[in-house]
């Protein structure tokens, strides 16, 4: 995560907003009235989606199962038809 000041923010927006959306790069703004955080979009929908799947109660056990289960029991990709 990089971390600038609100000024020097304001001095280099656009190339700020560029690396973070091209490279998904953290960016924190520190201000003497609070602080913000800049994320790309993909890691914002990411963030979002995870939100979701995570407050739907089935949803959440079967991420946790499949978390906790090893590689050597799970099928292959290359065996699955999408």
């Amino acid at each position: 995560m990089n971390t600038t000041t609100v000024t020097n923010f304001r001095k280099n927006i656009y190339g700020m907003l560029e690396k973070t959306v091209r490279f998904n790069e953290i960016l924190h703004i520190v201000t003497k009235d609070g602080n913000a955080v800049v994320i790309s979009e993909d890691d914002y929908n990411s963030l979002m989606e995870t939100l979701y799947l995570t407050s739907i109660p089935e949803m959440r056990e079967k991420l946790i199962d499949g978390l906790q289960t090893p590689l050597d029991e799970t099928v292959s990709e290359d065996l699955v038809e999408w």
